[in-house]
């Protein structure tokens, strides 16, 4: 197994999308250049890996990716039908899997309309709805629209949101509840988040996958003292563990094999807490402020059906060296 790490930095002088390799040594073996997402102001949504495929979009602009074949695919363009009277369209919300009946990878997207129209003194006046969602079938290279769930939900920057056949967000408005998506049957439900027994006010919480099943971490929002609480659903939701008082620390990126956990430090290094001797290692790893995030990767043979790094002209570099 290799480590991921991703650290998605838009510089003020070059914008670039930057995959940073490391392997589990934690030394940085080389980055990777996309020029897909080079002319955006803004990071891309990066989600994934699943099965070694990460998918990656940005507005309207959604591609799969494979870094162990560098095979690269872009998606086509939806030609799912608008609501009339429409001024534009983005993509807020995405979620990636795989449906392991039918061997397919999948994209979810919530699709923002926007819609506009002049007040009595001809002022244009802007609403948006979240009325719409779509799921694209890399199989049969398509887009379709799904039936929309009925609330609104928000995915987390951190982790993968995809986890053992399902994908979750977090709703919008509703503290104590999630939104699941089916791969296999491609349906929505709802269920409760655990009471945890602080209000989410003072608490940032994060669904991630642990272990394969769905776990969920809460941390304070305000302060570098944090403490975090990891619990787990199988079949209930049950505390796994609690880490108390880590100083000098801002959020949790991602567990390593013995329970240790990754966290981005005050000074945007990367920095590994083993709780058993309660101490921080510093693992030289520096990007800028919440811009990275980690990934367990297996490398993969998957096809896409796309083209090869080379014709996408992505460009890799040693971590040491100077890119072309």
């Amino acid at each position: 197994m290799v480590l991921v790490l991703e650290i998605l930095s838009m510089l003020l002088v070059k914008s670039l999308t930057c995959f940073r390799c490391v392997c589990q040594n934690f030394k940085a073996e080389h980055n990777i250049h996309l020029p897909f997402f080079e002319n955006f102001v803004y990071l891309p949504i990066v989600d994934g890996p699943c099965n070694g495929i990460l998918c990656l979009a940005f507005g309207h602009n959604v591609a799969l990716w494979n870094p162990s074949t560098r095979e690269f695919k872009i998606l086509p363009q939806s030609t799912v039908h608008r609501p009339p009277g429409l001024e534009y369209t983005s993509f807020d919300r995405l979620g990636f899997g795989y449906d392991s009946q039918t061997d397919d990878f999948k994209v979810v997207i919530f699709v923002s309309n926007c819609f506009s129209w002049e007040n009595e003194e001809g002022m244009s006046i802007y609403s948006h709805s979240i009325d719409q969602v779509e799921l694209y079938s890399l199989k049969n290279d398509s887009w379709k629209e799904i039936s929309f769930p009925g609330v609104d939900a928000f995915a987390s920057d951190l982790f993968n949101n995809y986890v053992n056949g399902s994908i979750y967000w977090q709703v919008f408005g509703i503290d104590h509840l999630f939104l699941s998506f089916d791969m296999v049957n491609e349906k929505f439900s709802t269920s409760p988040l655990p009471e945890f027994g602080w209000s989410l006010e003072q608490y940032y919480l994060e669904l991630l996958d642990f272990n394969g099943l769905l776990g969920v971490i809460f941390y304070l929002r305000e302060g570098t003292d944090k403490s975090f609480d990891l619990w787990v659903m199988n079949g209930s939701w049950t505390k796994q563990f609690s880490v108390e008082s880590v100083l000098g620390v801002e959020r949790p990126l991602g567990f390593w094999k013995n329970g240790e956990l990754f966290l981005e430090s005050s000074d945007q290094e990367l920095v590994l807490f083993d709780p058993s001797i309660q101490e921080l290692i510093n693992l030289g790893i520096h990007a800028y402020q919440e811009t990275m995030r980690i990934a367990a990767y297996v490398e993969s043979l998957v096809l896409l059906n796309g083209r090869s790094e080379h014709e996408e002209c992505i460009i890799r570099w040693s971590a040491g060296g100077e890119s072309n």
